[in-house]
């Protein structure tokens, strides 16, 4: 795919360090900044909040059941972008699925999203409340995303082994076109980046971010 961005780019002459070094570095850099983060945009989390209370019955909050490292589960937190019958309708909503090749469900137009979780999913803002996730440790600034208990029951070997490290906030395949990539090309992503793990390449992934939640490209 064209809006692919290359990763062997990203990884070119990246040096690996040792595993321990590596996942320490990357603890402490993962606090400090998930730190800093929830102090620069505390009135932005604020706004959004009134903003969701105001727009639709329900909880600011969404939480889930994901799947972590190696399997284990925890509970991920979002600002909640849909109504509070969403689950329910998810069923009668299947067959119009727009992810290809995968376990995902995506839709462009999903009926299920608010007006204030339009604009908060473009702009990737509904994932902010995930800092939190971070800081417990539960989740990393830099990783695959989590998936859902379903989804894992329906990964192959191959897959599972996206399992192998903590997933993150943003990931290789989020900022080379988000939902637009199909479900097999974002697992090859992602243990592409599992085999080239490095702090540099994390810093580099983060840094691209920007500009792709910028542009909102395959966001919905």
């Amino acid at each position: 795919m064209e809006n692919v961005i290359d990763c062997n780019i990203v990884f070119k002459w990246i040096p690996k360090q040792s595993l321990n070094a590596r996942l320490l570095i990357k603890r402490v850099f993962d606090v400090m900044v998930s730190g800093i983060i929830l102090l620069i945009l505390s009135p932005l989390l604020l706004a959004v909040a009134l903003w969701i209370r105001l727009d639709s019955k329900g909880p600011i909050l969404f939480s889930q059941t994901r799947v972590g490292k190696d399997g284990n589960l925890f509970i991920i937190w979002k600002f909640r972008s849909m109504y509070i019958d969403a689950e329910e309708r998810k069923t009668a909503l299947t067959k119009d699925n727009e992810m290809k090749g995968g376990v995902l469900f995506k839709m462009k137009k999903d009926p299920r999203i608010t007006l204030v979780g339009r604009f908060i999913r473009k702009f990737s803002i509904d994932e902010l409340p995930q800092i939190w996730n971070v800081i417990m440790g539960d989740m990393s600034l830099v990783g695959p995303r989590p998936a859902l208990p379903s989804e894992v029951a329906e990964y192959t070997p191959y897959q599972h082994q996206r399992l192998k490290v903590t997933p993150g906030i943003t990931c290789i395949w989020q900022v080379s076109g988000r939902s637009d990539i199909p479900f097999n090309q974002q697992v090859e992503l992602d243990l592409k980046y599992i085999a080239n793990q490095s702090f540099i390449n994390d810093i580099v992934l983060l840094f691209q971010t920007i500009p792709a939640v910028v542009m909102a490209r395959g966001a919905y």
